[in-house]
């Protein structure tokens, strides 16, 4: 985004709706941040175990490897419901209005499209791993110490849903606000001009007195 974004929180119910999911959103980003903390754990720990015991610890890569889609992916949505991902505004900030809800609902439309496609390939993916005829219900394991690798599988469908259920809200905020010709539109990141900014950093300044 080019400039700071704010979401419209109001009573409706598809504010309330945003609201719900944004527990959501929340909770799996606090999981994405547990993971990345708890590789900067397991890495003080092999570098500690190699360097004063000569035993670092088995499987590093291997709990790298399944931590990355937590790190990589179960956050996408709540920075999507911000509005934080990078994208270029250069023609968007010319766009005011209608117009400007007609594309950004094109945009959620085709993204939309996409994590579906993708959240369909990466379930097939988890189901070729899980198998509970078998030991740890896995087909495969990591190649190190034999970590089941389908738990790593099963979060992309899972992140990947929960996006879908926020690109679903915010295609119904920018067709409101299209149809309706709203200004500020609930549920959904409006970027804010230099005075907003300013007036929301002086807000956030006199909550923490």
């Amino acid at each position: 985004m080019g400039g700071q974004v704010s979401v419209i929180e109001d009573s409706s119910l598809l504010s309330r709706f945003d609201l719900g999911l944004l527990k959501i959103e929340k909770a799996c980003a606090l999981i994405s941040g547990l993971a990345i903390f708890s590789l900067m754990f397991l890495a003080a720990y092999s570098v500690t175990g190699r360097k004063f015991f000569n035993s670092p610890l088995a499987g590093y890569v291997d709990y790298i490897e399944a931590a990355m889609p937590i790190i990589a992916i179960m956050g996408v949505s709540y920075v999507q419901r911000d509005g934080s991902h990078i994208r270029m505004d250069l023609f968007v900030s010319l766009l005011k209005g209608r117009s400007l809800w007609m594309f950004e609902l094109i945009s959620v439309i085709l993204i939309f499209i996409l994590i579906t496609s993708l959240t369909w390939g990466a379930w097939l993916h988890f189901d070729r791993s899980f198998d509970c005829a078998r030991p740890f219900c896995s087909r495969d394991s990591s190649i190190d110490i034999g970590i089941p690798i389908w738990p790593s599988k099963l979060v992309v469908p899972f992140a990947f849903s929960v996006l879908a259920l926020r690109l679903i809200l915010q295609g119904i905020g920018y067709s409101r606000a299209l149809l309706l010709g709203l200004e500020k539109p609930a549920a959904v990141p409006l970027v804010l001009n230099a005075t907003e900014q300013a007036r929301l950093e002086t807000d956030a300044i006199d909550r923490a007195k």
